[in-house]
């Protein structure tokens, strides 16, 4: 294995002499010099320690994916359905734009900050964290970040990317409205952000119609861990069994959906002709199952443009809030 080294006792030079050359600092080197160690250099395929290179830079093009790694993941992070869809986005979006792509998985901020500065990394792009989380980086880093579905608002260097949860939720409601149905059952693990505004959204149809929300809508909240979830989703069966008035369930997300799909079939339930179902996302998975699932469709591969483009030219703070599509298909039966 050729080392630097032996490139530079060759030609007389100095060792930092060739690095320079190699890592591109070849402001205070001649010209022929640096002809004379490139064409040695690849006389002898030399093959450079990329991360040091990288690291040399002033930038080292690697973009960074870091990823909050809650319990709800039950150590799977990267089998959950959308953050896959998501990292198979932006690892396309990052190669076009010759950049390199790192995943980070983390709970503590304070490491995201560490791992950052010691990769000398080009810019970030973070889901899962809360607001104190994102301010704490602002005043640590100087380097671009983008946050996916961020409560925040974002300053300079900053991006917060969402979508329109209570337009989504809204779609669904007048969807279902229009389909007949007049109770619903909406399914999340939580009452709070994204998942509470497209409860919000689904409100928000019905009282438009007139409807009274409390006897229109009903909320269970399941638990994060899938143990738990069962043991919800028992309750579900319970609910269906005791009010005969809920004829469709709205989960906040499709794997959400696609478990209480399972659940009710396991128990003989028909759908849609005993209950509709219908989830959000519209991941790979909802064309797959049958019925297949109508949802709300997010467009991911936007979501990783935008990213990569404010990664690329963002000075200035950007909130930026992408559409959704409700998407019909096999799982909402007409009343």
């Amino acid at each position: 294995m050729v080392r630097i080294k032996d490139i530079a006792d060759e030609l007389g030079l100095s060792t930092a002499t060739v690095s320079n050359v190699i890592h591109g600092k070849t402001k205070k080197v001649s010209k022929e010099t640096v002809k004379r160690v490139q064409a040695l250099l690849e006389e002898k395929q030399y093959i450079p320690n990329m991360a040091a290179v990288l690291l040399a830079q002033n930038n080292s093009k690697i973009i960074c994916l870091v990823i909050a790694d809650h319990e709800k993941y039950e150590d799977k992070l990267l089998q959950d359905p959308f953050l896959s869809a998501l990292l198979d986005e932006l690892s396309s979006q990052i190669e076009e734009s010759k950049y390199f792509m790192m995943i980070k998985r983390t709970r503590e901020i304070n490491e995201v900050i560490r791992y950052a500065s010691m990769w000398n990394m080009a810019g970030l792009i973070l889901t899962g964290f809360c607001k104190q989380d994102y301010n704490e980086l602002r005043k640590n880093m100087h380097i671009p970040f983008v946050v996916m579905d961020g409560f925040f608002e974002p300053d300079s260097k900053c991006a917060n990317i969402s979508i329109d949860n209570m337009d989504g939720g809204y779609q669904v409601g007048k969807y279902l409205i229009k389909k007949g149905h007049r109770k619903v059952l909406f399914i999340a693990d939580n009452e709070v952000d994204m998942d509470y505004e497209r409860y919000m959204g689904l409100c928000k149809a019905f009282r438009e119609q007139g409807y009274n929300i409390e006897l229109s809508i009903q909320f269970l909240k399941v638990g994060l861990v899938y143990e738990e979830r069962l043991e919800d989703y028992h309750k579900l069966l319970q609910i269906l069994k005791n009010d005969k008035q809920i004829t469709a369930i709205f989960c906040a997300s499709d794997a959400y959906a696609i478990e209480v799909m399972n659940e009710l079939i396991d128990h003989n339930v028909k759908i849609p002709e005993e209950i509709s179902i219908i989830g959000f996302d519209d991941i790979p998975a909802a064309t797959l199952v049958r019925p297949k699932l109508t949802t709300v469709q997010q467009d991911i591969r936007l979501r990783a443009r935008e990213a990569i483009r404010f990664l690329n030219e963002g000075d200035k703070g950007e909130c930026i809030h992408l559409p959704v599509t409700l998407i019909e298909r096999d799982s909402v039966k007409s009343l």
